[in-house]
């Protein structure tokens, strides 16, 4: 059985890179990994001016918005012959990523140590530290 690997991308540099890493190293695994691409869209304020919105409109809202991150990663991993299953959701991202690894029964998380919201400074991207804290199978950070 092949191993299944989650991989979360924000459109970032460093995201991208992450992907690279799994794309030249998928060779590394016995059989073709299982990847899983996510991407997670902060959630909208509901209250505002999207109360009167219907669910429909603002699930195709959430897809429109964040197709366009995922872009140049489904390009990556495509040109480097590596099929992937691509996921979106809605979400604060480092709990959504933790839930979707247990759900799919993730063997690994691979991702970049700072998404869009990092700072270069920082040692550690809060979403990274989190997930690293929470995530029940092994974490791959990639700077």
């Amino acid at each position: 059985m092949s191993m299944k690997i989650l991989l979360p991308v924000d459109g970032s540099p460093c995201s991208l890179r992450a992907v690279e890493h799994m794309a030249t190293h998928a060779g590394w695994y016995r059989e073709r990994p299982d990847i899983h691409l996510l991407h997670v869209q902060p959630p909208v304020p509901i209250a505002g001016a999207l109360a009167h919105v219907g669910k429909e409109t603002l699930r195709s809202h959430y897809e429109e918005e964040g197709r366009p991150h995922t872009v140049d990663a489904q390009r990556c991993l495509e040109a480097a012959g590596c099929a992937h299953t691509l996921h979106l959701h809605v979400g604060l991202p480092a709990e959504v990523i933790v839930k979707v690894a247990l759900e799919l029964g993730a063997d690994l998380i691979v991702m970049g140590t700072h998404g869009r919201g990092g700072l270069a400074g920082l040692v550690l991207g809060s979403v990274a530290n989190q997930v690293l804290q929470k995530a029940e199978c092994p974490v791959l950070l990639v700077k």
